[in-house]
């Protein structure tokens, strides 16, 4: 039996998780600044301070980051065919983007204050901005300058368009003044100034087909203008200040069916003339459709989607509208920088019906709790800094709605899904209250409010699922139930206390639950967590041992022991019975904000102040894996209780989504094993086959420096005719070079492979010019490093070649016992050389006339004595020839040198 247990504990310790990936995030993208659609209704191209987002419409994925210039976009545009993106910014610069490549191919400067807005002609040709210098100008795109340059209003030009048509050079501008001004491109004058608005012009929409300029303003009224004649029309009171106005052009099947519902209103005679159509958002946040025909409008919404001020209970209207193409429907900004998509209701055929169906929020702010709902893992629930819970879309990373009732920040949510199937929300607040959600009906269904201070940590039943216990900063504990719930889910009832307790004498930061409902523990400020027996709040244990406040607690799925994450950068493991703390975790750099459990309660995650998340093995202490992908403290933390699928929030607006990949890289690295087992022999097959090339691109392609320097060393000894080396390195990239580089900076710090470094590195700078190589990133951290080095190298080849040098003079002076040898030679002898050699002669003279067997002729004629001096003289010469010889394969960098 204990066999078999442990048996059955090492398996499950085997299936550990050893490493998390994020898969998916949403990041700030949209900072409630301009923003343009494109064409076809499938990115939006959003300013994000400084910086330009392009993002996915359908799951706010960013497909890419434009840089700016350290200033604040201003205004944004596109161009008719969506290839060009134009931008302008504090700074007054105005660039022109290629989206193909992302980078900005032309930029000029020419207001004397910001750029307000920007308008692009149907040609793409031109560019019109308008300044808040008062000017407005218009600019040759390709050409970068300006071409028309017109002043006349009398405030900050707001808004500009040109004339739909392309045969139509007229731009249409509007100010602060309150007039707006068409400016005649061909005359380049002011051709009509139309005065009827008493406030800001917000916005201009013209209908070619019915030669109409509609214009919203800040004066609550929508005004019409016949462009034939630039006389005044009609004016039509919209009761709220107007931030964009949009005509709905005929032929789209919004336009369709807003004429058969207006013919149903006003039984129109078919031949009379077709009315405007158009569409205003403004500061109550609502979408209504207008006929010209009609003073009231066709279509109002009745409720807003915009959220609540808890201030002034006013609403956070709409700063700017877009009709999409193809029928996709309405897009809306709102100013707390969200895009809501609107969709006409065809299902609906009595009355027009505007349906949501997709919201984009661009800024959450500080993430401060989040948790899964219902049992599927679908949506995400996030409480950011405001008095509102946003509920994702896990999927497409969308809002799929939002909740709202609460009148302060919401702190703290936690969720459950009742047998039947239903999700709930329970969420916490500073003003004092907790509230209970429906999920399905997105409906308060009922309200604790009976705490003294703000509510900070909540939690639900684990198994039962009929209580939740609050824990606030007037530091006590309630438990409240949920029998009082009204079967009629759009009533809202109130919750009343089935327990209280004082806990602790600080404010209480985190509450979790027992699996068996049997438990709750409560950490606090004041250092301690304490364990209390439900229903009635008995006390347990207290447990004690943290020297900070306590952020984070849970119950273990499978042993009578909790987890708290403190503030002193250390998570305990305690023991519910007597408090014993069994293991303390030491790792984070900053305090632990969460900890959960995971793999059935083996293994910990933990998020801290130091924007990291940590996988901890419970058994043996030792922290498995870290990443990084916050900027800021990770104050939330949620797992999966089906797929243990993981996500976090924190200070920096961000939520990650991390799913197990440990099956997924263990394939990986499986793959990877195989491929470098095939490649390592086909690399011994090159080698074998004396194909250099191939067998120097496949080390480098193994990650080999051993090997590659093996192969250099050969390559450097044999001196081949061909060049292996250099056509190897003539085919490679800015990361291979750099590689390369690496390997070479390695090689070069030691003197028995600085040789072949410095042999690689004048390949490679024979191979590629000075300025390709300074565009590899990190060369200036290389070349650092090789040049003393070398230097050093150098210096030690120089004495090297003085010492030889030094041998060649000594040789030589040894040759001077040879004199006739010399003279043959060729050799310079001084005059002190010249004496001795007489004096030999003379004493060579006086020996050979005393000898009786010589016939008184010089000593050269004896042929023993001249075979012995030749062969003394080839025993010299290569006596010499095999010290250099020596001496230049004890180090080779000699040869180098010469």
């Amino acid at each position: 039996m204990a066999m078999a247990e442990a048996e059955g504990t090492g398996q499950a310790y085997r299936g550990l998780k050893k490493n998390y990936r994020c898969v998916q995030s949403l990041q700030q993208f949209y900072n409630g600044r301009p923003f343009a659609v494109s064409s076809d209704g499938s990115f939006l191209a959003c300013a994000c301070d400084d910086k330009i987002k392009l993002v996915n419409a359908c799951d706010a994925a960013v497909r890419s980051e434009l840089e700016g210039d350290t200033e604040a976009v201003t205004a944004l545009a596109l161009s008719p065919d969506d290839k060009f993106l134009f931008s302008a910014s504090h700074s007054r610069l105005i660039r022109v983007w290629d989206l193909s490549s992302f980078k900005c191919v032309r930029s000029w400067k020419g207001h004397d204050g910001p750029v307000m807005g920007m308008a692009c002609h149907s040609s793409g040709g031109l560019l019109a901005t308008a300044g808040a210098d008062k000017k407005v100008l218009v600019w040759d795109v390709d050409g970068g300058f300006c071409t028309h340059f017109f002043k006349g209003h009398g405030g900050v030009v707001t808004s500009i368009a040109f004339h739909p048509d392309p045969n139509c050079l007229l731009v249409f501008s509007g100010s602060e003044d309150a007039t707006i001004r068409v400016w005649n491109l061909k005359s380049k004058k002011c051709i009509a100034v139309l005065e009827k608005h008493f406030s800001s012009v917000t916005s201009l929409a013209i209908s070619e087909r019915d030669h109409v300029l509609l214009s919203g303003g800040r004066d609550k009224v929508v005004n019409i203008w016949d462009l034939r004649d630039y006389s005044f029309q009609k004016t039509m009171p919209t009761y709220e200040m107007i931030e964009d106005v949009r005509i709905i052009f005929p032929g789209t099947h919004l336009a369709s069916f807003i004429k058969k519902s207006e013919h149903k209103r006003t039984k129109q005679k078919d031949e009379s003339p077709l009315p405007i159509q158009f569409l205003t958002v403004g500061e109550l946040g609502i979408v209504r459709l207008w006929s010209s025909e009609s003073a009231q409008p066709l279509y109002e919404q009745q409720v807003s989607d915009t959220t609540l001020v808890s201030e002034d209970n006013t609403r956070r209207g709409f700063i700017s509208a877009a009709i999409l193409a193809q029928d996709q429907g309405v897009i809306c900004a709102t100013s707390d920088q969200q895009f809501l998509f609107y969709n006409f209701n065809p299902a609906s055929e009595k009355k027009l019906q505007l349906d949501l169906y997709r919201r984009l929020v661009g800024y959450n702010e500080e993430i401060i709790d989040l948790k899964f709902v219902d049992e599927d893992e679908r949506h995400l629930a996030v409480a950011t800094n405001l008095e509102e819970v946003r509920v994702y879309d896990v999927k497409s990373m969308s809002c799929s709605y939002v909740l709202t009732g609460h009148t302060d920040i919401v702190l703290c949510l936690d969720t459950c899904t009742l047998q039947s199937g239903e999700a709930y929300i329970v969420t916490g607040s500073k003003d004092n209250s907790a509230r209970l959600w429906n999920a399905a009906s997105k409906q308060c269904v009922g309200v604790a409010s009976s705490h003294m201070g703000a509510v900070g940590a909540v939690a639900f039943s684990k198994k039962h699922k009929n209580f939740f216990v609050s824990g606030s900063s007037d530091r006590t504990l309630k438990v409240w139930g949920l029998d009082s719930l009204s079967e009629n889910v759009e009533q809202k009832c109130k919750l009343k206390a089935k327990a209280v307790v004082a806990a602790h004498d600080k404010d209480i930061n985190c509450i979790a639950v027992s699996p068996n409902d049997g438990f709750v523990c409560s950490g606090s400020q004041d250092r301690t967590a304490c364990v209390w027996r439900l229903p009635d709040l008995v006390s347990v244990s207290v447990l004690k041992g943290h020297k900070r406040g306590i952020w984070s607690v849970e119950f273990s799925p499978v042993d009578q022991c909790v987890l708290t994450a403190s503030g002193d950068k250390t998570i305990k493991y305690w023991l519910i019975s007597d408090g014993t703390c069994l293991r303390t975790f030491e790792g984070h750099t900053a305090g632990v904000l969460r900890a959960s459990f995971v793999t059935r309660g083996m293994q910990i995650v933990s998020s801290g102040a130091d924007g990291l998340l940590k996988l901890w093995t419970v058994k043996t202490g030792e922290c498995k894996a870290t990443y990084d992908q916050h900027e800021s403290k990770v104050w939330a933390l949620a797992v999966g209780k089906k797929t243990e699928k993981i996500a976090t929030g924190g200070g920096d607006a961000v939520i990650n989504l991390w799913h197990d990949s440990t099956a997924a890289d263990k394939e990986e690295d499986l793959r990877k094993t195989e491929e470098a087992a095939l490649k390592s022999q086909e690399l011994d097959n090159a080698l074998y086959d004396k194909d250099f090339v191939r067998t120097i691109q496949l080390a480098f392609e193994l990650r080999m420096p051993h090997k590659l320097l093996h192969l250099f060393s050969e390559l450097f000894r044999e001196r081949l005719d061909e060049d292996p080396i250099g056509e190897v390195v003539r085919n490679l990239g800015k990361d291979e070079l750099r590689q390369l580089l690496e390997f070479v900076r390695d090689w070069n710090t030691r003197s028995q492979s600085c040789h072949v470094a410095q042999f690689v590195l004048f390949r490679i700078f024979k191979a590629f010019p000075p300025t390709d190589i300074i565009q590899v990133k990190g060369v200036r951290e290389l070349l650092e490093g090789l040049i003393p080095y070398s230097q050093r190298h150098f210096s030690r080849v120089d004495r090297l070649a003085r010492s030889a040098f030094l041998l060649d003079y000594t040789l030589t002076r040894m040759a001077v016992l040879e004199p006739d040898s010399e003279r043959e030679a060729g050799v310079a002898v001084t005059g002190a050389e010249i004496c001795t050699l007489k004096k030999k002669k003379r004493r060579g003279s006086s020996i050979a006339a005393a000898d009786p067997e010589t016939d008184g002729g010089d000593a050269t004629t004896r042929p023993e004595t001249r075979s012995l001096k030749k062969r003394k003289n080839r025993g010299s010469s290569k006596g010499y020839g095999n010290k250099i010889k020596d001496a230049l394969d004890a180090d080779p960098l000699i040869a180098v040198a010469g």
